[in-house]
């Protein structure tokens, strides 16, 4: 396990330009501006609960939509997560979280397998949260689990208002990515899985 946890990636496409530093020791810090407030507030969430450091400089072509901009944030975080846990030994790997928000609750999974694979049972009522389209949430998940490597199960098992029930999820996915990715000294820095190996 590499003794300083922490990425820093640089995206540049003609749609997006992003500077995302992650420190998964960190305090839970985060200085987020992607240009779109619901999406700099789910991030923060993550920083803040899964005790993970984050700054993150998005700039991306919102004048066409707030697609491009979404989907590569969650590409960027993905790879920094991905990069941060180097070869992944020693870690716990897997964690789930319950978290409630008011009415809404949200339970998050996650496996750190080295496979990026996501099942999402979430469902929103409104088009539009704040100015994030909705159905990018998922989007935004997919896009970070697999660019990660990770499994990711995000379910809302009950809620009425969308930004609770977002909120929560992300929440759990911090909690969630706290546990599994803390070191296990029992392990005593052997990777946690039978095969030997957690890099495909």
């Amino acid at each position: 396990m590499p003794t300083s946890r922490k990425a820093k990636v640089e995206r540049k496409t003609k749609e997006t330009q992003i500077e995302l530093t992650l420190d998964l020791d960190g305090q839970g810090s985060a200085s987020v501006s992607t240009g779109i407030g619901m999406l700099d507030h789910l991030v923060e969430q993550v920083a803040k609960h899964g005790i993970i450091d984050i700054t993150l400089q998005a700039k991306g072509d919102l004048e066409t939509d707030e697609h491009h901009t979404v989907e590569d944030v969650g590409l960027a975080i993905g790879k920094a997560l991905d990069e941060a846990l180097g070869d992944r030994a020693g870690i716990v790997r897997m964690a789930d979280a319950l978290v409630p928000l008011d009415e809404a609750l949200a339970s998050v999974a996650v496996d750190l397998s080295g496979r990026g694979y996501s099942v999402l049972d979430v469902e929103w009522t409104g088009e539009r949260i704040g100015e994030l389209p909705a159905d990018l949430i998922n989007h935004l998940l997919w896009s970070f689990a697999n660019e990660a490597k990770i499994t990711l199960n995000a379910r809302v098992l009950a809620g009425v208002n969308d930004h609770h029930k977002a909120e929560a999820v992300f929440k759990a996915l911090g909690r969630a990515l706290n546990a599994a990715s803390r070191p296990e000294p029992r392990r005593k820095g052997r990777t946690p899985s039978t095969k030997g190996t957690l890099k495909t």
